[in-house]
């Protein structure tokens, strides 16, 4: 069939085979001129809003603020000549077109490089530097321009200058890493960038590479034979009563169902009667460090940082000995929820390195949960506690840490450390509470090794 106007004409054949007949069904669809024209339209409008937005993109990302002012000059400049006749316009404008002409051929070109950045460790502790080295290497066989890369460390930038690089050759640049505070510091990903020396327009590649530094606290070693700190090695007795165990209590008659093995013969030969000896249950002793993150308790970061290294210390002498380490702060509580919810976060403490990595990333808030109900909620959750230290900020009172170790079971030692940079180390012991203020961090061990514990 022949039509005037024209048309498009598709088909779709679909086969159905039975015992005896085959169906065949055709659909079509006809578009005459508006109809093309329309679909046509449509194309070319998708096609240009697309090559606009990687326009609006591409000037994004290479034209810099001075090259945004450039193109303001030259249309305002060209508008105002055209519009009034003046000739500074013209020159204006004629000034910013040379400039951003000027500029391209910067661009020109692409980076073949390949970059590799190699840290000579990965955990420092505070105060130390971290020293790297940045290797560049053209992998194309033409000559690249200079260029500058970027390297993001934590919040700030370290600007490597690349040279002018022949096909195949390469380029070292050593840098250093300041790892002055506490924390964990992401280095990359690196951006590589070309641009003219104005500042007018700049064009970066980057790479995902991304290494990461964890900033240990500062700690002091703890003697670890002091006063009753955790040294004993086959555990602490308690109160509980047990027919098998290390610790001798007392002696009683025979029971159906006791063990011969506890039969004791001589008790036996004296009175007649078949005795058996008692023990007193042990329980292995377990360290709790409850580390106070409410950032209402400090007078200051430095003295925050002083609680942080003093939890540290106590608590990676505990792991070094083999003790059962318990390092608890407040949970992350929302700010909405914060009169409702209650939450604890323990530390790793299966090695010193993971509990060191672990409290690079430990920071104070003003929605963290006060010391008593951090405290309560450790008892809830480790009940078999030997010893549990209180470490918080010289803004908390004598009566509130009284308070928060009415929380500790009375068979726990509790000692409550107050650390006030700058103050005399002070011990007191006030029912079974030791509170010791240290102003150094060092005061730590000296106060633990006078028998804190004791």
């Amino acid at each position: 069939m022949k039509d005037d106007t024209e048309s498009r004409l598709s088909r779709t054949a679909t086969s159905t085979r039975t015992r005896s007949e085959t169906v065949t069904r055709y659909t079509s669809t006809r578009r005459g001129v508006v109809g093309g024209s329309v679909f046509w339209g449509r194309s070319a409008v998708r096609s240009v809003g697309g090559a606009l937005r990687r326009a609006a993109t591409w000037s994004g990302e290479t034209v810099l603020p001075a090259g945004w002012l450039l193109v303001v000059v030259l249309v305002f400049g060209v508008a105002t000549g055209v519009g009034m006749g003046w000739v500074e316009a013209w020159v204006a404008a004629a000034i910013a077109a040379i400039l951003l002409l000027a500029s391209i051929p910067f661009l020109m070109g692409g980076h073949d490089y390949t970059v590799e950045l190699e840290l000579d460790r990965d955990r420092v502790v505070a105060g130390s530097d971290v020293s790297g080295r940045l290797s560049i290497r053209n992998r194309s066989a033409r000559i690249s321009l200079p260029g500058l890369i970027d390297v993001p460390v934590g919040e700030g930038l370290v600007e490597a200058h690349v040279p002018l690089l022949l096909g195949g050759a390469s380029h070292t640049e050593e840098i250093t890493i300041g790892a002055h505070k506490r924390g964990v510091i992401d280095v990359g990903p690196m951006t590589i960038a070309r641009g003219d020396p104005v500042g007018i327009l700049r064009r970066e590649v980057a790479w995902p590479q991304v290494e990461r530094i964890y900033v240990h606290p500062v700690t002091v070693p703890i003697p670890s034979t002091s006063a009753g700190l955790i040294k004993d090695l086959e555990g602490t007795p308690t109160r509980d009563i047990v027919d098998t165990d290390l610790s001798f209590h007392a002696i009683r008659e025979y029971a159906a169902g006791d063990s011969q093995r506890h039969i004791h013969w001589k008790s036996t030969a004296k009175t007649g009667v078949l005795m058996v000896r008692q023990y007193e249950e042990t329980r292995r002793a377990s360290l709790a460090i409850i580390l106070d993150l409410n950032s209402e308790e400090y007078r200051s970061d430095d003295e925050f940082e002083m609680a942080v290294s003093a939890a540290a210390s106590i608590s990676v002498q505990g792991v070094r000995d083999g003790r059962e380490v318990i390092v608890s702060g407040s949970g992350e509580i929302p700010e909405l929820a914060r009169n409702s919810v209650q939450s604890i976060r323990t530390l790793p403490t299966i090695t010193g390195k993971a509990l060191l990595d672990a409290m690079a990333e430990v920071e104070e808030s003003d929605r963290a949960m006060r010391l008593d109900a951090v405290t309560t909620l450790t008892v809830q959750s480790f009940p078999e506690l030997s010893i549990a230290f209180l470490v918080t900020g010289a803004e908390m009172t004598l009566t509130r840490i009284r308070a928060a170790a009415m929380a500790l079971p009375q068979n726990v030692t509790a000692v409550a450390v107050r650390c006030e940079p700058g103050a005399e180390p002070t011990l007191k012991a006030i029912g079974g509470l030791s509170i010791m203020t240290i102003g150094a961090l060092h005061d730590l061990k000296y106060m633990i090794a006078r028998g804190a514990l004791a």
